[in-house]
């Protein structure tokens, strides 16, 4: 039997009886505990946690004093030799260890709801702050395609400021359709449009500039040709400034030519892969390198990059295509392409193929006419219509021979404005349609339409003068009225058979391999 009170072992200890209190065995003590310390926690959560720590035992009826709980202490004495000692009525240390763990439990317990309101609180006010996906898109698009957003034109103007380059202004009313572009005039020369700072504007980027935005200089490889020649000079005149490195400063010298140049035109996707590739080339250039030898290795990096993206992929195409060139054939071109012209004048003066070319040509710019004057120097037997004539001479063409501005990554083909029409219409007769294109022309942008991303040319080339009278004369005054001078537009892969590259001939779903092919060379 046990005893109750150790203090007192004089005196006769009263002994409780066998059925009333029998000993508990080691699992209904463990049992007995884990009720307990439930019960406590019960108790904590209704009355909060600045309530007492509530006695062992069972939880006491809604009418029941707090005291009436104290019976159930006596059968817990029963622990052990270790729970001797403690008065009548007292606590065991393990009840003791019980109630602080109880209560560092119901302390964590409740900073962890804490944590978790302030959590939920910072998470439901950021999407009131500022939505930051539709901040992403923006800011993955051009600059030049964002000119019916005031933030990004404020931005833009800021950046321009920096670098001292003066911001050009938009000419006329737009197309609501493609009033995210800018559209320019060429009436006034630039200079007279905006103030050219010659201290930081190199003369030939200057001239070169006027020459874009007059059209003096038109096409994707002549244009990139002429950006090329000029950083050439740029960088022949460039001299590195005390305590900087040539291949960081070259490139901040760089930026506000580019800019100043994408303000006089939007630049093509041929001039953006070549500055990529030249930023590219100055930042790899080794700090051992001399400022002269430095820019003696760029300027052969670019004439290298010219003759092997430009000039051999030129030849490499003109022997590709001429594979599909055969006596008697009836071929269609379209607009002035410098790779479809030296392709079909190599194929007639050095191969000997006698065969007939139809080019289409369309307004404003009639540059069919130049491709006509170069095949008819050389001999080739030539038929010229305008664009809306084309389903008539379809019938008898063999095959259509197209250029392109870009090939984009889905395998859309990006070229001047008209191309897309005359795929469309060779589908419908069975007429092969065969693209060439340098690789160095293919982009990683993605597009299927032609409104995201485009060119708008000056509205007023549209204006016909007819025995001297003009009827499109007063449009500007029209509010009514407005006039679309679209550049390029987007064939989709679908109308196009075969893509006639430097690698060889592919499909337009090989545009990715190239890409990556590219990528990973670089």
């Amino acid at each position: 039997m046990a005893e109750l009170d150790g203090r007192n072992p004089e005196g006769p200890a009263p002994v409780l009886a066998g059925p009333q209190a029998p000993e508990l065995s080691q699992e209904e003590k463990l049992q007995l505990r884990k009720e307990k310390k439930q019960q406590k926690k019960k108790k904590k959560s209704e009355k909060g946690p600045s309530a007492e720590p509530a006695e062992l035992g069972a939880p006491p009826e809604p009418g029941q004093p707090r005291a009436a709980a104290q019976p159930a202490a006596p059968p817990a004495s029963a622990d052990g030799p270790g729970d001797g000692g403690k008065p009548t009525g007292g606590k065991s240390k393990a009840e003791l260890r019980a109630e602080r763990r109880a209560k560092q439990e119901a302390e964590r317990a409740q900073k962890q709801a804490r944590k978790a309101e302030l959590s939920q609180a910072a998470t439901t006010a950021k999407p009131r702050q500022s939505p930051t996906e539709p901040q992403s898109m923006v800011k993955r698009l051009p600059e030049h395609v964002q000119v019916d957003d005031p933030a990004a034109q404020r931005k833009l103007a800021k950046k321009l400021e920096r670098q001292q380059v003066p911001l050009r202004q938009d000419y006329g009313t737009k197309v609501n359709l493609f009033s995210h572009l800018h559209q320019y005039s060429r009436k006034k020369p630039l200079t007279q449009q905006m103030s050219i700072p010659s201290t930081v504007i190199h003369p030939a980027v200057v001239r070169l500039g006027l020459q874009y935005s007059q059209g003096i200089i038109n096409g994707s490889n002549a244009r990139c040709i002429a950006l090329l020649e000029v950083f050439k000079q740029l960088i022949r005149d460039y001299s590195t400034p005390p305590n900087e490195e040539l291949s960081r400063d070259l490139v901040a010298k760089l930026k506000p030519h580019i800019s100043f140049l994408n303000q006089c035109r939007p630049l093509s996707a041929s001039m953006g892969n070549a500055i990529k590739f030249l930023k590219k080339e100055i930042s790899c250039l080794p700090d051992t390198l001399r400022e002269d030898e430095a820019k003696e290795k760029l300027q052969d990096v670019i004439d290298k990059y010219l003759r092997e993206k430009i000039v051999l992929a030129a030849e490499a195409i003109s022997r590709s295509a001429f594979e599909k060139i055969n006596d008697h054939d009836v071929i269609l071109v379209y607009g002035c392409s410098s790779l479809v012209n030296r392709t079909l004048c190599d194929a007639h003066a050095k191969k000997g193929r006698a065969f007939r070319v139809i080019v289409v040509d369309s307004r404003p710019r009639l540059e069919g006419r130049e491709t006509l004057r170069r095949l008819v120097r050389k001999g080739i037997h030539c038929t010229y219509v305008m664009i809306n004539a084309i389903s008539y001479v379809l019938p008898e063409v063999s095959k259509v021979l197209l250029g392109a501005h870009a090939l984009l990554a889905n395998g859309s083909v990006m070229s001047r404005v008209g191309t897309s029409q005359i795929a469309l219409v060779s589908k419908a007769y069975n007429v092969p349609v065969l693209v060439c294109c340098e690789t160095y022309k293919f982009c990683e942008r993605v597009q299927t339409d032609s409104f995201v991303s485009n060119e708008l040319d000056d509205p007023d080339d549209l204006i016909v003068l007819r025995k001297g009278q003009a009827q499109l004369g007063g449009w500007a005054e029209n509010k009514s009225l407005r006039l679309l001078n679209l550049v390029y537009d987007v064939t989709p892969p679908d109308l196009v058979d075969l893509v006639i590259t430097d690698l060889g001939m592919i499909p337009c779903t090989s545009v990715p391999v190239v890409l990556r092919v590219k990528n990973v060379d670089q």
